[in-house]
């Protein structure tokens, strides 16, 4: 039996990682620009990190969710406490797209709607729900295609009153920060009349923080930028540090209902022991105040290279998007990939840059130079 061939291959068996560096089988090092889309958030092998898991695989890896999981609790009072949402209730699940689509799931429960909002070069996941939210036809089958979901133009404040007004939307759905639509930036002033729209007509405003989050914007939520509290906020990637795990932050003013919502292996034993241990290093380390520090110097520098080919550098911490004004999906991810050093891009011609939150100030300068070369090849 082959794999279902639905990526296109870096040509590498990664083996082994430590911080943002990561080796493949031949032992060659790579310095990691991308932290597995996002996921990497304390860096590939922490030894905090090791020793939790293993502490908790070593004692009990798996109950189900009909018993009572202590970790589960405990693990939702830290991340209140750290993120600022001490009086939200907080569901686990597996994934970001399972966390959107049972966010999305809620607010149709809540108020009976069924159209939703998102923007246009949204990226939401790829279940039923989220996937027809994600604007992008080549991955909407025709059986996610059930006309629930209306696009808008990010920023455009007008045309989404004028939606929202109608009072027939059930719910919201943005990224602060969109990652796969090319680090493009939601405005303070568009959220703010997001959040009094919402109100004034009993939508639910949904903010996806399963790429910005988690600290890689500078604050632990992206939308903490804005000045806006959300109804509820979508979690994933960066929360479990490869360990699969998603989750949704519910504002208080949701009551739970048995039998609405359910998961097998959400917020499972080591799902909660990985999620606990990056909180541990998120808050030991200062690891959000890291990526606004790096991430700044970062996209300050990119500027003040005058690179060719460098339109646009924009993003905020360790999110930052490089518009460039000819492909970089081919040839610059090969070439950056032949200077060992793995990045993303959004389309083809933006570089994203997501590494892990430890980024230093000298692995951000070995990064730099290697960009330098690149560009003026």
């Amino acid at each position: 039996m082959k794999l279902f061939d639905v990526y296109p291959l870096f040509p590498v068996n990664i083996v082994k990682g430590k911080g943002c560096r990561v080796w493949d089988e031949n032992g060659q090092e790579y310095l990691d620009l991308y932290g597995g889309h996002a996921v990497i958030s304390i860096g590939h092998a922490h030894p905090n990190y090791v020793k939790r898991i293993s502490e908790q695989v070593a004692q009990l890896g798996f109950y189900s969710n009909s018993v009572v999981n202590r970790l589960q609790e405990q693990l939702a009072e830290r991340l209140g406490k750290v993120c600022g949402y001490e009086n939200y209730q907080f569901f686990l699940i597996n994934s970001g797209a399972e966390a959107n689509e049972n966010a999305l799931k809620l607010a149709s429960f809540h108020n009976g709607r069924t159209r939703i909002l998102s923007a246009e070069k949204a990226f939401h996941g790829r279940t039923s729900l989220a996937v027809e939210a994600t604007n992008n036809p080549k991955i909407i089958a025709p059986i996610n295609a059930n006309g629930h979901v209306t696009y808008l133009p990010l920023n455009d404040i007008e045309a989404w009153q004028k939606e929202i007004k109608k009072g027939d939307v059930c719910a919201v759905i943005i990224e602060c920060i969109q990652g796969v639509g090319g680090i493009r930036m939601v405005t303070s002033e568009f959220m703010k009349a997001l959040r009094e729209a919402c109100d004034e007509t009993d939508t639910v405003l949904i903010c996806d923080e399963i790429q910005c989050g988690y600290g890689r914007s500078g604050k632990f939520f992206a939308h903490q930028h804005l000045g806006v509290q959300p109804d509820m906020i979508t979690v994933a990637k960066g929360i479990g540090n490869g360990f699969p795990m998603g989750g949704v932050l519910i504002s208080p003013k949701y009551a739970p209902v048995y039998g609405q919502l359910g998961t097998t292996f959400g917020g499972n034993h080591l799902a909660c022991a990985a999620a606990l241990a990056v909180l541990d290093v998120i808050e030991e380390e200062g690891l959000v105040a890291n990526a606004a520090k790096v991430g700044e110097y970062l996209k300050n520098e990119i500027i003040g290279m005058n690179l060719p080919h460098v339109t646009d550098v924009r993003g905020k911490g360790l999110m930052i998007g490089v518009d460039l004004d000819i492909p970089y999906k081919e040839p610059r991810t090969k070439l950056l990939f032949e200077q060992h050093c793995f990045t993303g891009c959004s389309g083809t011609n933006v570089l994203r840059l997501l590494p892990p939150l430890c980024l230093s100030m000298d692995e951000a300068s070995e990064f730099l130079e290697r960009l330098q070369k690149v560009m003026k090849i």
